[in-house]
């Protein structure tokens, strides 16, 4: 199983990685020209249009997002090469900027660069699915659907034998921070406050992930947040506040304090039971979120 990539913004290239993106002072005359862009929209055509809801750095993290957004929604496939002095020209930023952006995007499998080959979208089947910015860019394009029901079906795989494996494992403010979000999802719910409720349940979930005791756990509690802080949210029963969703939380959390691991996995199965719902198409304004800076 593949593991996150590095975020977008982390790191410097090294010595002579720069040039794995050829990038000729003026583009040769079997290139296509700036028209190979004209299905971008116009709004995305200047980086730095949208910095007021970018997480990324700078630039660099916006030209990321931007050509993360677009090769992940299939408005550059692979039958497109990316040259980087068009991209450069096209939204208005340096070679270095173009080429940092590119190391990233392979980093995260998205794209590739060879010699006498240029740099080119990669297949879906090559791409870090697992990587956190992939999964928002995904939830937000065409296949968000798909998206939703492939993290539901992961969940569902490794969060019940998470639960069985955190019975007995958990520290006593684990276990009290737990509690808490248990009975911040109660009040949420009898208030019909749907947005602290999944802040609560996210974190409830990443937790149980994160006393598990397993480290390769430990690490998915990273794919489990960004699933569940997907603007929208993964509409499981898990999501819906109400009081069967309340009451299994908190069957988890006695169950966990008694260590009854077959309980906890049991209702955490249970929780996770519900189909998701479809997804609502994103909003036309929307930002998609750029990429995470590393901590």
């Amino acid at each position: 199983m593949m593991t996150a990539a590095r975020s977008a913004d982390s790191g410097v290239a090294g010595s002579g990685e720069l040039d794995r993106y050829p990038y000729p002072e003026a583009p040769g005359g079997d290139r296509p020209g700036l028209n190979a862009w004209e299905g971008v929209e116009p709004d995305m055509g200047r980086v730095g249009r949208r910095a007021g809801g970018s997480r990324g750095r700078g630039l660099h993290g916006q030209l990321v997002q931007q050509l993360g957004q677009m090769i992940v929604s299939g408005d550059l496939g692979a039958d497109r090469p990316l040259v980087p002095e068009e991209i450069g020209q096209r939204f208005e930023v340096s070679r270095t900027v173009v080429r940092e952006s590119l190391r990233v995007l392979e980093a995260k499998g998205l794209v590739s660069a060879r010699p006498n080959v240029g740099t080119r979208v990669r297949p879906v089947s090559d791409w870090n699915l697992l990587d956190p910015d992939i999964i928002e860019w995904r939830a937000f394009g065409p296949h968000r659907d798909d998206q939703r029901r492939e993290l539901l079906e992961l969940r569902s795989t490794i969060e019940p034998v998470a639960a069985r494996l955190a019975a007995g494992h958990g520290r006593e403010d684990v276990q009290q921070r737990l509690a808490d979000m248990a009975e911040i999802m109660a009040h949420a719910s009898a208030q019909g406050d749907s947005l602290t409720f999944s802040r609560a349940d996210a974190e409830f979930h990443t937790l149980v992930l994160q006393v598990a005791g397993n480290r390769m756990l430990e690490h998915l509690s990273g794919i489990v947040s960004a699933a569940l802080h997907v603007s929208g949210g993964l509409a499981t029963g898990c999501e819906r506040p109400g009081d069967t969703s309340v009451g299994l939380h908190q069957r988890i959390v006695e169950a966990l304090a008694e260590g009854d691991g077959g309980t906890a996995e049991a209702a955490m199965r249970e929780l996770l039971a519900a189909p998701p719902e479809p997804a609502p198409a994103p909003a036309a304004d929307h930002v998609v979120p750029a990429p995470r800076e590393k901590n």
